[in-house]
């Protein structure tokens, strides 16, 4: 991963992006000082289904009960 210089990145961003999508992660620098990093975006996880859990997590009894030296003041 051989760093680029901004006015690379500008000139060749489309054959920048190709190589990231390929997986490589490239660093662009201004002068010789590192300032932004192209990096692939992952996937997007499985979607969320309400109720998946559904029966196999339990409350227990007293679970919203408070414990002694935390009653409210009135």
């Amino acid at each position: 991963m051989k760093p680029v210089s901004v006015h690379e990145a500008k000139t060749h961003l489309s054959r920048l992006i190709a190589r990231v999508e390929a997986g490589e992660e490239i660093t662009i620098r201004r002068r010789n000082t590192p300032v932004a990093k192209l990096v692939p975006i992952s996937p997007p996880g499985a979607a969320r289904r309400p109720g998946a859990l559904s029966g196999r997590i339990g409350i227990k009894p007293g679970f919203d009960e408070i414990p002694p030296g935390f009653e409210l003041d009135p």
